[in-house]
């Protein structure tokens, strides 16, 4: 199986369950959004959630699609800068426990990066996120060497408001004959950075991840007409549209998969990270489009029944019995 490689902001969430969107309005934080904060809005949020019950994981959205991806035993490695404290070593044990190949550099100065996680009560998520060290990842700690003995580099859209890193990074993976995989990730980053999307998509990348907001955000279309337009630029292009699935769109073949049927929507935090998980599984093993949707609506399904970008470990063995049913179709 092809062995990919994921690069993005190795951050810890600190996530919390709502009562209701109050708290975002005081926070002046756009529900569903992801917003970046200075260290200052970072400790009003902290003082917060000192008075709440919160939950703590591994995150990042590269890093959680590349954690999916490694629960379902693909060969994989992530990219990514912490601080030297315990967030930081909570984020390099995960990678451990996973199998991750671990290229995470150190940023000794800096604290690791936290996502302060509002979950929401119908389901919806919204990121305060303080980058710390993980914003520190530039350009020059890139080498060529990171990059061999992969065939996929996934990259959040994120990480784009440093130009010089990301094409460089993209570079690299060229030089090392790696497909580049682009999640465009929030609306609010593609509607602030809509040039430098359209350099990436239009010369470097291969595959393309986009959710409704998103897509609209960089074509100014609705669904049909954005997928037709992105497929003109990127050999794949996979257009996640929530209750009503996703789309796929592959030189003139187009496929509709409908969502995975689940109970109930506890937080869709991570939902886009592992739908991606889930379809570029089914593209390293060689399935068809359909069949990887399938499996990446299999898995985005499965996630949004918890709190946070985690399936419990409890769930993976019938997660794996019920790929090995798509797979055989």
């Amino acid at each position: 199986m092809d062995k990919i490689l994921g690069m993005g902001n190795a951050l810890v969430d600190v996530l919390v369950k709502l009562d209701n969107d109050r708290l975002l309005q005081e926070m002046d934080l756009p529900k569903g959004s992801m917003q970046l904060i200075d260290e200052e809005k970072f400790l009003q949020i902290k003082r917060q959630f000192n008075q709440m019950e919160t939950f703590l994981a591994t995150g990042g959205s590269a890093g959680n699609t590349i954690l999916g991806l490694a629960e379902l035993n693909a060969s994989t490695g992530f990219i990514g800068k912490v601080g030297n404290d315990e967030y930081g070593q909570f984020y390099r044990d995960n990678l451990a426990k996973h199998d991750i190949e671990d290229k995470l550099l150190l940023a000794p100065s800096l604290p690791s990066g936290i996502a302060s996680t509002f979950i929401s009560p119908d389901g919806e998520r919204t990121f305060g996120t303080f980058l710390g060290a993980a914003s520190a990842l530039k350009a020059e700690d890139l080498s060529l060497e990171m990059f061999k003995d992969y065939s996929y580099f996934y990259i959040e859209g994120y990480l784009v408001q440093d130009h010089d890193m990301i094409l460089h990074a993209i570079e690299l993976a060229k030089e090392a004959g790696l497909q580049v995989c682009l999640d465009m990730s929030s609306y609010n980053i593609v509607a602030s950075e809509l040039e430098f999307f359209t350099l990436l998509i239009n010369k470097y990348v291969d595959i393309l991840f986009a959710n409704e907001e998103e897509a609209r955000a960089y074509t100014g279309e609705e669904p049909e007409q954005a997928l037709e337009l992105l497929s003109k630029m990127c050999s794949i292009v996979i257009l996640k549209l929530g209750s009503k699935g996703s789309c796929i769109r592959k030189g003139t073949e187009t496929v509709h998969v409908m969502p995975y049927q689940r109970n109930n929507v506890t937080d869709t935090t991570g939902a886009g990270d592992y739908y991606a998980s889930g379809f570029l599984y089914g593209l390293t093993s060689g399935s068809s489009l359909e069949k990887c949707a399938k499996i990446g609506s299999l898995l985005s399904g499965h996630v949004i029944q918890y709190i946070g970008a985690k399936i419990p470990d409890d769930c993976w063995n019938e997660i794996k019995l019920n790929i090995n049913e798509i797979l055989s179709e």
